[in-house]
């Protein structure tokens, strides 16, 4: 070990006792605490028999393989000793008192709903590593002076819905969007237990929480290629999704000169290229997607009138979302004059960048650094619901590496060792929270 890194362990050992001695006045611990982590993974080779299959994972919300991983979760919180509770909204909970009840709780956990086709780990790992977390502050009798409360999320992958409604934030339309299920919103609700004629109950406000921590897969590549065992995540990145309308003049494809053409297609694919360049020409880890196109009328020998396309553009800066959001629309007046078509934005979807605490960054660096754990900031390209509670509360996440970097799909995978890696710094984390946090 080089002397740089020897002396940096050993201020993070020296450091992360010292949380460890405000939670647990009884007895310090010398050293880290670790989870089981064969439990821990055990309980995921399990929870992956659910919403098996023959093309992947599908527990997407409010189906019939959600409400077994619904059960198979409440399972688990009764083994760990967590007495469980729902609130209105569907959303799991259990409460560990701390040595101050006048404390606002740390909130740790996640979701196990899964997208169409999915993975098993997006997901599980931060709500299994929370149980976790919390079977074994009591098992090594460790207790907090924060109440340490539990939580797993209903319906992330559909929109962050849970945490939208535990925040304030679910909007009557909201309650009418209907779930890869099948089903509405309003009625999922209610299929999961909850009461949507109370979903003020499950409201919280600013002070009613002290922070929190979420685990997670990256869904991404960059800690595998710098081959990194944990991300710290600096924020989650903000979003803007438009709908973009292509008019031109459909036409005879044979009997039109190509210089007379009002092609919608051709004036879409011009702009699909300009805000690929667009964005890769400036430095930074901003992203844009042409990600849907539909074109009309579609057929071989007309030329194309209209075309409907989708972007979804993302950064951790709201300022450069703000520009980037102007250049599109400059670029699409320029091809429209060019190809003598029109392009009209319609804003589907505008997210801020959520900001990751800094107090909860460094306690997750610290964590890290005593178990001896190579690590990264980065922010997270991928939504959570994290940033929903970012609206009312400190928040941070813990990133482990996803193998090849794919998620939502069959192929996601990560390796016990990174996942109880995780764990771990996600219980030392929340002992050290505990001291940093008011």
């Amino acid at each position: 070990m080089h002397r740089r890194q020897f002396v940096q362990h050993a201020a993070a050992l020296a450091a992360l006792p010292l949380a460890s001695r405000l939670a647990a006045p009884l007895g310090a611990q010398k050293r880290p605490l670790v989870v089981n982590g064969d439990r821990l993974n055990g309980w995921l080779a399990q929870f992956d028999r659910i919403g098996r299959t023959p093309t992947g994972i599908n527990r997407v919300a409010y189906s019939a393989a959600d409400l077994a991983g619904r059960a198979f979760t409440r399972e688990l919180f009764a083994q760990s000793g967590l007495q469980l509770r729902l609130d209105t909204a569907g959303n799991m909970l259990a409460r560990v008192p701390g040595t101050d009840p006048k404390r606002a709780p740390i909130l740790i956990g996640s979701h196990v709903d899964s997208v169409t086709d999915g993975g098993n780990y997006d997901g599980p790992v931060g709500s299994f590593a929370a149980i976790e977390v919390a079977r074994s502050l009591a098992e090594q009798k460790v207790r907090l002076r924060h109440p340490l409360e539990v939580v797993v999320w209903q319906n992330e992958e559909g929109g962050t819905i849970g945490s939208k409604i535990a925040v304030g934030l679910l909007t009557p339309a909201d309650l009418e969007k209907v779930a890869r299920s099948g089903k509405t919103v309003r009625e999922g609700i209610g299929i999961i237990g909850g009461d949507v004629s109370r979903l003020q109950e499950a409201v919280r406000t600013p002070g009613d929480i002290a922070g929190y921590i979420e685990l997670h897969i990256e869904q991404g590549g960059l800690l595998e290629k710098a081959s990194r065992q944990i991300g710290v995540v600096e924020g989650i990145v903000g979003l803007r999704w438009f709908e973009i309308t292509v008019t031109g003049f459909a036409n005879h494809a044979g009997a039109t000169p190509m210089d007379q053409r009002q092609d919608a297609m051709l004036a879409a694919a011009k702009f699909t290229v300009a805000v690929n360049e667009a964005i890769r020409k400036e430095p930074g880890r901003q992203v844009a997607t042409v990600g849907r196109v539909n074109v009309l009328p579609n057929t071989t020998n007309v030329i194309p009138g209209q075309v409907v396309l989708t972007v979804d553009l993302r950064d951790l800066e709201q300022s450069k979302i703000d520009r980037f959001t102007r250049t599109f629309e400059q670029i699409a007046r320029e091809i429209g004059a060019e190809t003598r078509t029109t392009f009209a934005f319609n804003q589907l979807v505008n997210s801020t960048p959520a900001l990751s605490d800094a107090r909860i960054m460094g306690v997750v660096e610290q964590s890290a650094m005593a178990l001896g754990l190579s690590h990264q900031r980065m922010p997270s390209g991928a939504g959570h619901d994290a940033q929903e509670v970012a609206h009312i509360a400190p928040m941070g996440m813990i990133f482990v590496p996803s193998v090849g970097g794919i998620s939502h799909s069959p192929k996601e995978f990560s390796r016990a060792t990174d996942i109880t890696n995780g764990a771990n710094v996600l219980l030392n984390a929340v002992i050290a929270a505990d001291a940093a946090l008011p």
